[in-house]
This record gives structure tokens, C-alpha cells and sequence, in this order.
């Protein structure tokens, strides 16, 4: 896996291309997403794809999924995530303790970002289904 970053119209904003082409902008100036909110996307997204896959296993009818993700950091430099809480709204019928065996399956088994960041955060996952 590689990925190139390339400042853009100045030296605190970037472009990070993956081998695919596929881009996101990053930047230290707030005109674009941080670092540190890339990182809370990352664990959003990668849980969300797990937890879609294992409760469409499981014959669950999920209609969409969106998640509100909340990162506490420390006040000492360098400002590490503490905690992340990962609020999944998933919108279509399933039941509750199948979506609470797929969010724990994707933080504590499969999703490699979580994984990655958990011996130094602690990450929760809350949940709500929306029926539509």
C-alpha cells in the first residue's frame, strides 16, 4: 500500500493520493480535513464497511448506516486520542442484538484501524436503529 502527499496552493494544505488515483485533502490550517479528523473517518469507515457486510450475513435488512464519531484528546503534546466513541444510527429492521454482535465484532476482531489505535485509546460503540 502507498500513497503520495503534495502541498497544494500553500504549505499547510495537501493532496494524499492513493496507488488508485483516489484522493482526499488534507491540511494544518483548518481549510481542509485534519489529520487527526482523517484518523476518526478512517475508524468510522472501516468499522462501517464490517459492520454492513457481517449483518448483511447475518439477513439483516439495513437500509443505510451513518455514525456520528467523537474523539477526546489529551491536553499534552503530542494531542492523542484518548477516547473515540462510535455512534452508529442504522436505519432498517434489524434487531438490536444482531447490530450489537456486528459493531463488537468489527471494533474487537476485524476493522484494522481500530485495532491499530486500541492499545492506546479506548473506543466504544453505541448504536440506534431507525426503522423506515
Amino acid at each position: 500500500m502507498k500513497i503520495t502527499l503534495e502541498t497544494t496552493d500553500s504549505l499547510q494544505h495537501f493532496v494524499a493520493k492513493n496507488e488508485s488515483g483516489h484522493s482526499i485533502q488534507l491540511s494544518g490550517d483548518g481549510t481542509a480535513t485534519g489529520p487527526m479528523q482523517a484518523v476518526l473517518m478512517a475508524v468510522a469507515g472501516c468499522s462501517t464497511i464490517d459492520i454492513v457486510m457481517i449483518l448483511e450475513k447475518m439477513r439483516q435488512e439495513v437500509k443505510d448506516i451513518k455514525v456520528e464519531v467523537k474523539g477526546t484528546r489529551r491536553d499534552e503534546i503530542p494531542r492523542l486520542y484518548t477516547k473515540i466513541n462510535l455512534h452508529y444510527k442504522i436505519y432498517g429492521n434489524v434487531k438490536a442484538k444482531k447490530a450489537e454482535q456486528a459493531i463488537a465484532s468489527s471494533l474487537e476482531t476485524y476493522c484494522s484501524v481500530s485495532k491499530m489505535l486500541e492499545k492506546e485509546v479506548e473506543i466504544t460503540g453505541t448504536f440506534e436503529i431507525i426503522e423506515r
